[in-house]
């Protein structure tokens, strides 16, 4: 376990490239997932969440915390095994279960599925985590392939509309669905354009939605994380962006993926009972004014 004085800040970040999809356990940082400092409340206790993008970085965390707070977990992952089942067994080791669900949120099929399993499995469904994303920077516009861009939107946008839909039949009254947006989708990136579009439009989807599904009282809210330590960075970012990472927040360093989490289980608990359609900034200080 790493310590709160271990977490990396930008000058201890080497220029590690990794292949995407990246697996947590090939980092040679390896992000702080573990929680090792939370204090839990039994917020969540009988919840049942499924986290997309579950398998590491952000998700990862999110789950461990959700299953720290008494909920039963299912993760869904697209590739990396090895990190879904670090997951589960790290879940299982709170005493709640997890189910890893293996399948692709471009597909609404898959999303489909992942729904009805979570529910037959776990008894039921109370809070949807949209967490899974898709990056790849590119410093110059028209180096943005139609492959990438159409990959971008689809998991991003397309994923979190598929599961959203398929979820809605089995939430009720003071269940939640949490979009993960980020800072970018408010202020840009120069090297991830399609990927701000992306988030700039879960921000809008996370809006609308909430005032669609408030006379049933289903809460719908946005995480916006502002530069954070998760495979995708090595995988996707160029080696310069990799050593810098997290240099242009107030606190001078990316965050960890665990002081993410309770935020999360803020949106996904009681406490939160009179707020939707909010976006959350979680930045490091890189606020949405500039």
């Amino acid at each position: 376990m790493q310590s709160e004085e271990s977490r990396p800040i930008s000058s201890e970040i080497s220029g590690e490239k990794l292949p995407y999809p990246a697996s947590q356990a090939d980092m040679a940082l390896q992000p702080d997932t573990d929680l090792s400092s939370y204090l839990p409340a039994g917020k969540l206790s009988g919840k049942v969440a499924l986290v997309t993008g579950g398998d590491s970085g952000i998700g990862r965390a999110v789950a461990l915390a959700f299953a720290m707070e008494g909920a039963e977990v299912a993760i869904f992952y697209n590739e990396n095994e090895e990190d879904a089942n670090t997951t589960r067994t790290m879940v299982e080791a709170q005493g709640q279960r997890c189910l890893a669900i293996k399948g692709d949120v471009r597909h609404s099929e898959d999303c489909r599925h992942a729904i009805e399993r979570t529910v037959v499995e776990l008894g039921g469904l109370n809070i949807l985590v949209n967490n899974a994303a898709y990056q790849m920077a590119q410093k110059k516009f028209e180096d943005i392939s139609e492959e990438q861009f159409r990959r971008t939107l689809e998991t991003n946008i397309f994923g979190y509309f598929y599961m959203a839909q398929a979820a809605l039949p089995y939430l009720s009254a003071e269940d939640a669905i949490i979009n993960t947006g980020s800072i970018v989708g408010l202020v840009g990136n120069e090297m991830l354009i399609d990927y701000c579009a992306s988030k700039g439009a879960i921000h809008a989807f996370t809006k609308a939605l909430a005032l669609n599904l408030a006379d049933r009282k289903i809460r719908v809210n946005a995480i916006a994380p502002g530069p954070v330590w998760t495979p995708n960075i090595p995988a996707t970012m160029p080696i310069e962006e990799v050593e810098n990472f997290g240099h242009e927040v107030a606190l001078g360093r990316p965050g960890q993926p665990e002081e993410l989490a309770p935020a999360y289980v803020f949106l996904a608990s009681k406490d939160s009972s009179f707020i939707t359609g909010s976006i959350i900034e979680v930045t490091g200080g890189k606020l949405s004014s500039g």
